[in-house]
């Protein structure tokens, strides 16, 4: 099988290299300096690695990139949830930083310079639960997907 988005087979996409972040991520930081408030790699932990920074904060992700047909493919062979789905793979989303509103469109032209696309995924707020934990809120095709 072949992916839509690519010439790879599923095994071929399996075994490619992973793309480092490191020149984009360093070039990020020294562009926003004190404005970059935190970056995450989004692998080991998926779209919910982000609930092990910051105190009593609500992640929330409503404007993700589309899901590679490689992830698609994966669920459809294994039968796992969305919710697992989102917990261990990053689902196409690779990279976030953490900046204020006004710097994200830095962000994005330094991430396109590199070749990367780049959009705002979402935004953080002051988590309203009483027990003060971080917690993330993922909005995706008309499903909510929370944890934390």
């Amino acid at each position: 099988m072949l992916f839509r988005s690519s010439d790879f087979s599923i095994g071929q996409a399996l075994l490619s290299p992973t793309r480092t972040y490191l020149p984009v991520a360093k070039a990020i930081a020294h562009e926003l300096g004190d404005q970059l408030k935190g970056l995450v790699h989004c692998s080991g932990g998926g779209q919910t690695k982000c609930l092990r920074f910051g105190t009593n904060v609500h992640h929330i992700k409503d404007n993700l990139f589309p899901v590679p047909p490689l992830f698609a493919e994966i669920q459809k062979a294994s039968g796992t949830s969305d919710e697992e789905m989102h917990q261990v793979y990053n689902m196409g989303h690779r990279l976030e930083a953490y900046c204020p509103e006004d710097q994200a469109g830095r962000v994005i032209a330094i991430s396109q310079s590199f070749g990367i696309d780049a959009q705002v995924v979402g935004r953080t707020e002051a988590s309203a639960r009483p027990n003060q934990k971080n917690h993330v809120s993922i909005h995706r095709q008309g499903t909510l997907l929370t944890y934390g």
